[in-house]
C-alpha cells in the first residue's frame, strides 16, 4: 500500500505529460462546431453600407457561398484579405459579417482595399459572432444553396487552406446545387 502511494506522484505526472504531449498535435484552425448540419443562425443586422437596408438569413440563401466574420481591428483579417479579393473575383461568392468594428472604419478600409463582399452585415454588437460561436476573427463559415453550415475554418484562409481544404467543399456544394 505504500509503495502504491508512493508511485502515484509519479502516476500523475506521466498522465499530465501525455495530455500536454497530445495537445502539441492538435490543429488549432479545427474548432469543432455544433453548427455543422444546422441551417445559419437567424438574424436581422444593418448592411454595412446602407444601415438603413436590414438584412436577413433570407439574403444569404440561394447559393454555395463563405461567411467570412472579419474586423478592420484584426490584423489576420487584413492578411487574408488579398486572398478573399482574389475568390471573389473568380466567382466564389463570399458574405461579409463585419464583427464588433466601427462602421466608418469598415467602410473606409473596403474602399481603400478592394471589397470582396457582396453582402456585408454590420454585428457591431457581436450578437450575430455569439450565435455562431466566434472566438474572435476571422472566421469563415461554407454555407450550402439553403443556408446549412457545412464547414467552419478558424484563422487565415490562406492559398493552401483554400486549395486543400475549402475549395473541394465549395465546388462540391456548387455541384449539389446544380439542377
Amino acid at each position: 500500500m505504500r509503495r502504491l502511494l508512493l508511485l502515484s506522484p509519479l502516476a500523475l505526472f506521466l498522465l499530465i505529460a501525455a495530455l500536454l504531449y497530445r495537445g502539441l498535435f492538435l490543429d488549432p484552425t479545427s474548432v469543432p462546431s455544433a453548427l455543422i448540419g444546422k441551417p445559419f443562425p437567424s438574424f436581422a443586422l444593418p448592411a454595412l453600407d446602407d444601415p438603413s437596408y436590414t438584412l436577413t438569413r433570407d439574403n444569404i440563401k440561394g447559393r454555395p457561398a463563405l461567411v467570412n466574420v472579419w474586423a478592420t481591428w484584426c490584423t489576420a483579417c487584413r492578411e487574408e484579405h488579398h486572398l478573399l479579393s482574389k475568390l471573389a473575383g473568380q466567382g466564389i461568392v463570399i458574405y461579409g459579417v463585419n464583427y464588433k468594428d466601427d462602421r466608418t472604419a469598415a467602410q473606409r478600409w473596403l474602399q481603400t482595399a478592394s471589397n470582396p463582399y457582396q453582402l456585408n452585415l454590420e454585428d457591431a454588437a457581436g450578437t450575430l459572432g455569439l450565435e455562431l460561436g466566434v472566438y474572435g476573427a476571422p472566421e469563415t463559415f461554407l454555407i450550402d444553396a439553403h443556408g446549412i453550415i457545412r464547414e467552419k475554418y478558424v484563422g487565415i484562409i490562406d492559398q493552401d487552406v483554400w486549395r486543400k481544404k475549402l475549395a473541394p467543399l465549395y465546388a462540391k456544394l456548387l455541384r449539389e446545387a446544380m439542377p
